[in-house]
Parts: C-alpha cells; sequence; structure tokens
C-alpha cells in the first residue's frame, strides 16, 4: 500500500506545486476581460492534471527504493536471496514479462511492484515477509506482485490520475471564477481575477484533490482483486494466496474474523474504507476462493 499512498501524495504535492506556480505566472488564469476561456483553460488543466500523474509514474522506483531502503539483489549472497531470484524470473516468464529487479527491505510483512514500464520493473519484499511465511505463500505474494507488473496497473493508475487531476484542476477554477465574479461582486473586467478567485481555486484544489482520491483508491482496490487472481493462475491454485493473505491476518486459514485487514490496510465499513487502496482481507481471500482457474 505504501508505494500506492507515496504515488497519490506526489501526484498531489507536484499538481498543486506546479497550479500555484503557473497561477501566478498569469498563465491558465482569466483574461484581462475577466472572462474564462474554456478551450485554453481545459488545455491547461491537462497539461497541469497529467504533469503530476507522470512525473509520479516516472519517479516511482527510485522513490520506492528510497523511502523503503530496498537493496537491489545484485547477486545473491545466500539461498534465499537466490530462490527469490529464481522464483521472480520464472514468475516473470509465466507473465510473459521482462524480469524485474528483485530487491529486499527491512520491515514488517509486506511486498510491493512499481515501476513505469512493465519490462523494467521493481519487486520487493521485506524481511518480515520471509521471515513469517513460507515459501508457497511467500511464491503467492511475488506471483501478486508480478500480476501487478503484467496487468500494467501503474500505467493504468496514472491515466486514472490524470484524468481525475484533470477534472480537479478544470473544477476547481470554474468555482474561483464564480465566486470571484457573483459571490464577491468582482466585476471589474479590466482587473482580471482578485483574490476571491486564488483563495477559492487553492481551497477547491485540495477539497477536490480529495474527492478524486476516492476514485483512484476505488480502483486501486479492484486492481488488488485482479492481481490476487492473477497470483492464483501464475501458481495454478488459489490456496497459497489465500493463506498468505490469512497469514497477514495473524489467523489460521478458515478462521478469519468478519473484519479483518493487515497493517496499514483499512477494514470495511465507514469512511475509512472508501479512502482505502487495500479491500479487506476477508473479500479478498472470499474473492479468491471463487477465482475460475
Amino acid at each position: 500500500m505504501k508505494r500506492i499512498v507515496l504515488f497519490i501524495a506526489t501526484n498531489l504535492a507536484v499538481m498543486l506545486v506546479l497550479s500555484i506556480v503557473l497561477s501566478v505566472l498569469g498563465i491558465g488564469r482569466p483574461g484581462v476581460s475577466g472572462g474564462l476561456d474554456m478551450g485554453n483553460l481545459l488545455a491547461f488543466s491537462l497539461v497541469v492534471g497529467f504533469t503530476g500523474a507522470i512525473f509520479s509514474l516516472l519517479i516511482s522506483k527510485p522513490m520506492a527504493k528510497w523511502t523503503t531502503g530496498a537493496r537491489v539483489i545484485d547477486t545473491p549472497s545466500n539461498s534465499t536471496e537466490l530462490w527469490l531470484v529464481n522464483t521472480v524470473k520464472a514468475l516473470a516468464e509465466r507473465a510473459g514479462v521482462a524480469m524485474p529487479e528483485v530487491a529486499i527491505y527491512e520491515g514488517e510483512a509486506n511486498a510491493f511492484a512499481t515501476g513505469a514500464f512493465k519490462n523494467s520493473a521493481l519487486v520487493a519484499v521485506s524481511t518480515g515477509l520471509l521471515e513469517s511465511m513460507n515459501r508457497d505463500e511467500v511464491e503467492a505474494v511475488l506471483g501478486h506482485e508480478m500480476a501487478h507488473v503484467a496487468n500494467g496497473d501503474m500505467v493504468t493508475m496514472t491515466l486514472i490520475q490524470g484524468v481525475v487531476n484533470t477534472f480537479v484542476v478544470f473544477l476547481a477554477r470554474v468555482v474561483g471564477y464564480f465566486v470571484d465574479r457573483v459571490v464577491l461582486k468582482g466585476d471589474d473586467e479590466r482587473r482580471g481575477p482578485g483574490i476571491g478567485y486564488t483563495v477559492t481555486v487553492f481551497v477547491c484544489e485540495i477539497v477536490f484533490g480529495l474527492a478524486a482520491s476516492l476514485i483512484v483508491a476505488w480502483f486501486s482496490r479492484q486492481r488488488e482483486f485482479r492481481a490476487d487472481a492473477g497470483s492464483a493462475r501464475l501458481l495454478g491454485s488459489s490456496l497459497p494466496m489465500q493463506h498468505a493473505l490469512a497469514r497477514l491476518g495473524g489467523m489460521a486459514p478458515g478462521a478469519l474474523p468478519q473484519s479483518l485487514s493487515a497493517s496499514g490496510i483499512t477494514a470495511g465499513g465507514g469512511w475509512g474504507a472508501l479512502f482505502s487502496t487495500h479491500p479487506p482481507l476477508e473479500q479478498r481471500i472470499a474473492a479468491l476462493r471463487s477465482v475460475q482457474l
């Protein structure tokens, strides 16, 4: 989940900074006549919206290495590292993608895959995962991450983020114009937008950006189900992934309570679930039981 939260946060930060800088330079603001040129505003919104998303994608791999302290395995130094590299290689071949970089980082049981392109990805697992799961379960988790890579999930996430960013930038300026011209009576057409426009746009970009995160989080939850199913197909069975998810919850398979989540994953129900990038574990296990192989 960390890589997705980092991606969304970086994207929002870049979008806000770029939007503010361009607005200060007078780009994307209503002209001296005070009117909104919808065509130019849409073009401006597309540039700002997709720049943040694409930039976040391009730096996703080095950023993930830096934030987790992941160490790429260039030459395996022990039997575990050798098994890890060989397992990822075999899964990559089955998934039809190039061998990704394989890394290990210190931390609780978790794993992630990231990268701008499916044929130059990074797959990393934590020491906690290797210590707490057996090899069948670790292989299932690796299959899940390789399914993310094969599905091109980071690129799809970028496209969705770019689209919602565009709407955020566009709608924020429309609302800003309305507030400045109608509510605050900024009707001197020769002076351009007033302080009401600037403040409203800034506030709306934050509020709309958070609302847009709901859409991105929903898509992220759907892709987790697809990656779970992808792991089952790569391994030829859904049981290893079911066991791995149950292990994350600290429960034996088949003994899951109604509400269960892994570290950092919001349980079902409530507003928090709407912002969660991962579904509750019991929902993922239930979905795996119905996967057709």
